[in-house]
C-alpha cells in the first residue's frame, strides 16, 4: 500500500484497480493517512524550501 501511495503522490496515474484499492485502504487503516498527511506535509516544505533558496 506505502508503494501505491507513493505512486499516487508522484502523480503517476494508477489502474483504476489500485485507485479503488488506496481508498478502501485508506478508510480501514489508521496508519495510511498519517502517512499520507506526512508525505504531503514534506511535499509543500520541499516546495517552500525551493522557493526561499531561489530568492
Amino acid at each position: 500500500m506505502t508503494r501505491l501511495v507513493l505512486l499516487a503522490e508522484e502523480q503517476q496515474a494508477l489502474p483504476l484497480a489500485d485507485r479503488i484499492a488506496v481508498r478502501l485502504h485508506l478508510l480501514a487503516c489508521h496508519a495510511c493517512p498519517r502517512f499520507l498527511r506526512q508525505l504531503q506535509l514534506m511535499r509543500r516544505a520541499t516546495e517552500r524550501w525551493r522557493r526561499y533558496s531561489e530568492e
